[in-house]
């Protein structure tokens, strides 16, 4: 699945194409995704400027003259730019034509989805999906010791592993699971520890490994697990940089001990029994 790092590389990607242009066509394929395409769409956004595209958590926002489009990659999601007179393929399920230039949503499983919030409904930050998501890491909230105190304060008397805690996303959003192994282990915390148990100075390490494992997974274009891929088609390399994700059984890159494997909340966690006590 997509997670901040891919949806940040997606957006940066595509943002250069379409800012200040105006969208000439919406071509809907398929509209039966999560939740299916407003049916007023291909009216509602014909020759309007998207005057901007930003990020909230995995969505990505397209302002518009009327409103915001909200994007969501699901599982198997892709946003590509192409040129308008490229043959359309199998699974592309919407299309948003700005002159000559086409921007497709590729969606084998159509668990993505694309939703409209009109002006008249007030602030996007208002939208019902975003209610339970956590702070953005790179923002003001979560800079500094403010990450390590709010990771604290919400923490205090929960008894879910600090694996979980994180990648609830009620937080701090997009520490995925990939990154979230990976943040644990640049901490030096064990993410089996409950997360109440941790003191505020632990935290103050997980918030700066947060920032910094996220800023690595952008600048290597995000992970290549099944279908992501950039906007232009090429894979994201952060896979290759991973210290205990995926490694079961090879050595620690910093003590050669064994990486373990262990199920959480139904989805793998990766660390070493040596380094994150």
């Amino acid at each position: 699945m997509p997670e901040l790092p891919e949806v940040e590389v997606t957006k940066l990607g595509i943002a250069p194409y379409l800012e200040g242009k105006t969208l000439t066509e919406v071509i809907v394929h398929d509209g039966r995704l999560r939740w299916p395409v407003p049916e007023h769409l291909q009216k509602t956004l014909r020759n309007q400027i998207c005057h901007s595209i930003q990020r909230r958590g995995k969505y990505l926002l397209f302002q518009f003259d009327t409103g915001v489009m909200l994007i969501h990659l699901g599982m198997t999601g892709v946003l590509r730019i192409q040129k308008k007179q490229e043959e359309s393929k199998k699974y592309n399920r919407i299309e948003f034509h700005f002159g000559e230039t086409a921007l497709r949503m590729h969606d084998p499983r159509k668990f993505g989805s694309v939703l409209w919030h009109s002006e008249e409904q007030g602030p996007v930050e208002n939208f019902p999906l975003f209610k339970k998501l956590g702070v953005e890491p790179f923002e003001s909230e979560f800079a500094g010791a403010n990450g390590a105190q709010l990771l604290y304060e919400r923490s205090r008397g929960r008894t879910i592993s600090v694996k979980q805690y994180l990648l609830a996303g009620e937080v701090v959003v997009g520490v995925g699971n990939i990154y979230c192994s990976e943040t644990l282990f640049e901490a030096k915390i064990n993410p089996k520890t409950p997360a109440g148990k941790i003191s505020k100075v632990r935290y103050a390490r997980i918030a700066t490994a947060v920032q910094l494992i996220l800023k690595k997974a952008i600048k290597a274009g995000g992970s290549s697990l099944k279908d992501f891929v950039h906007s232009d088609g090429e894979p994201g390399h952060f896979m290759v940089l991973t210290k205990v994700y995926d490694r079961s059984g090879l050595p620690c890159k910093e003590c050669h001990t064994p990486i373990k494997q262990i199920t959480q909340g139904q989805r793998s966690t990766y660390y070493c029994p040596a380094c994150q006590k």
